[in-house]
Formats: structure tokens, sequence, C-alpha cells
């Protein structure tokens, strides 16, 4: 099947992906964009699985200081090499991840940092609602709330090609004592 440039870069627009697996998603998708942007996604999903026990200890600190001065951030977020470190993407994610910390004030990172007293007595939808609220990783992103800030890094992951995590961060709040 030949595949039209027009819906490749229709794809590439939507996922951010390569232009061969673009083209490579949409030969197997039988020319369904949606489809095929479904197989990236599984493909991101395979390939950051298999990075996730790499070590990752380079990376950056990053700082965001919202309007105002009132509130501060500093994240950790680590990648394999100093290389990627210095990624236009790399740096992008970074300063989201710390204004998404500024806007939401999650209290945990991800899930399993929750502790098993707090969300003993919850229903399965009362810990997911829970999680979407006080944990980073599970929080719908600022910017496009469709996506989860672990699908975001996932999608990073596979872009780049390397293990990459937010390690720790911390939230200033001017006035306010500490948690």
């Amino acid at each position: 099947m030949s595949v039209s440039i027009e819906l490749i870069k229709q794809l590439r627009e939507l996922t951010s992906a390569s232009v061969s697996d673009c083209k490579t998603a949409i030969d197997q998708a039988k020319g369904d964009i949606h489809t095929a942007a479904e197989i990236l996604k599984k493909r991101g999903l395979e390939i950051a699985a298999k990075k996730a026990s790499r070590a990752a200890n380079q990376g950056r600190v990053e700082a965001y200081i919202h309007h105002g001065n009132k509130i501060g951030v500093l994240v950790e977020v680590n990648c394999e090499t100093d290389f990627v470190a210095r990624n236009e993407e790399f740096i992008r994610f970074s300063k989201d991840v710390a204004m998404q910390i500024a806007a939401t004030d999650p209290r945990y990172l991800k899930k399993e940092d929750v502790p098993a007293d707090v969300v003993a007595d919850m229903s399965d939808k009362q810990k997911s609602d829970f999680f979407k609220v006080n944990c980073l990783l599970s929080q719908p992103f600022i910017k496009d709330d469709k996506v989860a800030i672990q699908d975001y890094l996932t999608s990073i992951v596979a872009k780049i090609g390397e293990n990459i995590l937010v390690r720790r961060y911390e939230r200033y709040r001017l006035g306010e004592d500490e948690k």
C-alpha cells in the first residue's frame, strides 16, 4: 500500500513519532490514522518498558517560579546521558513538569508512594480519583487534559530512546509551612 505524505504528516503531528515509524504504522493500520496512532502508542509503551531498568543518573534540576513570585518549584528529572539532558524535548518536558507541580501541588510522585492506610477505606473509584489529584504521574497534564503526566513521560522516552524519570520535587509557597 502506498502511503500518502499528507497522511504521514498528519500522524506525525498527532504523535510526534518519526516519519519511518509513522509510515510503518499507517501500513500496518491499512491507512486508518486512528489505528496507526494506537499502534504507535503501544510501541512507545513497549519501548519505555524495555528502557525502565536502565540507570538514569544524568539529567537536570528544573526551577519554575510562578508569576508574582509566590510559588516556586524545583524538580529533578533524570535521563541516561548528559547529551539527552541538553535535548530540547527533554528540557521542555522538565519545564512542563515543574509548571504542573506549581499548578496542581501533588502530594506524591506516583501511586506506589501513597501509604496504604491513606487509601485503605476507599473504593476503587475513590482511589482512582485520589491518585489523579494527588499523584503527579497520574494527573492529567495541565496543557492537554487528555494526557496523563505518565503518558507524556512515556512518549518522551519512546521518542528520545532513553530511560527518563522524575526523581523528586519540592514545591514552595510563600508563607506556607512544610508538610
